[in-house]
């Protein structure tokens, strides 16, 4: 008989935001964390690893993290980290003007991506500021309208981050980049339901063909590709992580029957769902 890894899901905080200073030394740690907000980690000096989903990153000093909500990470054993943790979620985020949600696009709505960024010297100095500012005007003295004061910081920091995230600045605000984002907006919210490349076309008003070309152009691989990416690391996530049924599973990610989602999923990852979910389960 055998047992799914256990998980803990963050709990709920206050405002649907915080930001706090991190001290880790990890000598013996086994805990997987799902999150419900999204997560930006500031590696000021860190050793070990981090793994995000199925993905390991080693720590780098002055290393930047950003998960998404839904995404599991844990540290491995004999991680020592210090930096800053930055939790916000989409209701937190509607505070911040519309002119910055193209930066959250940019960074948020591809999990399978695990940005992993590394700013350079003068980029590190320009974000510790932001962030010890940003953390002083979270636990200083409340007042009216500290909430926007804080989206306000929080905005500025993403639009570094996506700043540094982009290698093109024309890129940025190019029609196709208008595009691609607004795709992987409607990805992050509806992968589980539209699994082809024309769906999201139709919705967005343009042909198939030009979806794809435009992804490519803006992220280096298809549209379709983009799309089983998220299906992939949702599965996986649930196969490991979760007890419910590869049957469950092929529903829930809307699958026509649990032999079509296997089939898919041993394409794309060369096993099949058990035999996926068994490299990850102790036996009794």
């Amino acid at each position: 008989m055998k047992s799914a890894k256990k998980i803990i899901i963050e709990p709920v905080i206050d405002d649907s935001f915080s930001i706090n200073r991190i001290d880790y030394h990890l000598n013996d740690h086994e805990t997987f964390n799902r999150l419900i907000y999204h997560r930006i980690f500031f590696v000021e000096t860190g050793a070990g690893y981090l793994s995000i989903d199925n993905n390991v990153f080693e720590l780098h000093d002055n290393s930047i993290f950003l998960l998404s909500k839904g995404q599991i990470y844990t540290f491995s054993d004999q991680t020592s980290v210090m930096g800053f943790s930055i939790s916000f979620g989409d209701c937190f985020w509607q505070k911040t003007p519309p002119s910055a949600s193209n930066c959250k696009a940019v960074l948020f709505n591809n999990t399978s991506a695990n940005p992993y960024l590394k700013p350079n010297t003068t980029e590190v100095v320009e974000l510790l500021f932001l962030f010890n500012a940003l953390l002083s005007e979270y636990c200083g003295p409340q007042y009216i309208n500290q909430m926007d004061a804080i989206a306000a910081f929080l905005k500025i920091i993403m639009i570094k981050l996506a700043n540094v995230k982009l290698t093109a600045e024309a890129t940025f605000d190019s029609q196709d980049y208008i595009l691609y984002r607004k795709f992987m907006e409607m990805l992050s919210a509806q992968f589980d339901q539209y699994h082809a490349v024309s769906d999201y076309a139709k919705m967005l008003h343009i042909s198939a063909r030009r979806l794809s070309e435009l992804c490519k152009r803006c992220s280096g691989i298809k549209a379709k590709e983009i799309i089983n990416g998220q299906l992939i690391a949702e599965a996986k996530r649930l196969l490991q992580f979760s007890a419910i049924t590869v049957k469950e599973i092929a529903y829930a990610l809307h699958f026509n029957s649990a032999e079509q989602f296997s089939h898919f999923f041993k394409k794309n990852t060369k096993l099949s769902p058990l035999n996926y979910r068994n490299q990850f389960v102790d036996a009794d």
